[in-house]
């Protein structure tokens, strides 16, 4: 529906002129009338006087301001008829989030569409590129990010009365894990992060003691996608997928710049061989040490 489409519960203004002195609905005196506050009912009809029951709901106030202007030229002469949209109960709007101004806003011209009503708002408070939008009308739920919105003109979507917006940062997150320059849950900085990006957020590999052949990145993929990725088509539901990234081969790197990471990723980076080697000898030695101090200790009791 476009932005002018009127909508169950919205209010309308009608403004009536009669090219006579005495019409059937203006005075003496007076060539038009003025009726206020019409609000289009559940089923989406209106009442107006000597033209009926109208089908508001659905029309623009164009095409009203048409079917009132048929329906009363029957019975006065060159009738002029001039709807308007106003801003009531029925047509309002709730904002909550990362906005200027939270609150309710009614539906006037300017704010008939979504980015006309979030700069009514005072506009996102928050960066454009982490910014996401949900809408939320009866039992529909509707998400988009705010650069989607701005990029193409149909995402511009006509509001309705008793939508409401809720503006908030990216939620999403990745864990980092192992050798790396942080261990942490790591919140996405950017609406895409590729694998090279991610370990880049998170300080990098180790420099001792990351193996760059070893970096794991735990998924659980959708059947659809496990699927298609395993070659398989007897999985069924979610499948737990682990995807591996070796920075040493000759295309690694340009693969891990193009793997895309996802919301509730688990990086894992292996230690390096030497890393591990090391904590093996480390630990022969630190019991080679115990078992000396043992045996002095006791060659210097029976000495006493």
């Amino acid at each position: 529906m476009g932005s002018d489409t009127i909508n169950p519960g919205d209010t309308l203004g009608l403004t009536i002129f009669e090219n006579v002195d005495d019409g059937l609905l203006t005075g003496t005196g007076t060539n038009s009338a003025v009726l206020e506050e019409i609000q289009v009912d559940g089923a989406g009809f209106i009442f107006v006087p000597y033209a009926g029951r109208i089908r508001a709901a659905g029309n623009s106030p164009e095409a009203i301001r048409r079917i009132i202007t048929g329906k009363l030229e029957d019975q006065t002469p060159d009738p002029q008829v001039q709807v308007r949209r106003l801003a009531g109960d029925g047509a309002s709007v709730t904002l909550l989030g990362k906005v200027g101004g939270q609150g309710v806003f009614p539906i006037e011209r300017p704010t008939r569409q979504l980015t006309g009503m979030l700069a009514a708002a005072g506009g996102v408070t928050i960066e454009p590129d982490v910014a996401e939008i949900t809408i939320i009308r009866g039992n529909y739920r509707g998400k988009i990010w705010l650069e989607d919105l701005y990029q193409n003109a149909r995402n511009d979507i006509a509001l309705r009365g008793g939508d409401r917006i809720l503006v908030e940062a990216d939620k999403r997150s990745f864990t980092a894990l192992g050798a790396t320059g942080t261990q942490t849950q790591v919140t996405f900085e950017e609406r895409t992060i590729t694998g090279i990006e991610a370990l880049a957020q998170i300080g990098g590999l180790a420099a001792m003691g990351a193996d760059p052949t070893g970096i794991f990145v735990f998924r659980d993929e959708p059947q659809y996608i496990a699927r298609k990725v395993l070659r398989r088509h007897d999985l069924d539901g979610p499948q737990r997928v682990t995807y591996v990234l070796n920075l040493t081969r000759p295309n690694g790197m340009f693969m891990a710049r193009d793997f895309e990471i996802r919301d509730g990723d688990t990086i894992y980076v292996t230690e390096a061989p030497y890393t591990q080697f090391a904590k093996v000898l480390t630990a022969l030695t630190n019991s080679a040490s115990t078992a000396n101090s043992l045996v002095n200790a006791t060659t210097v009791g029976n000495s006493n």
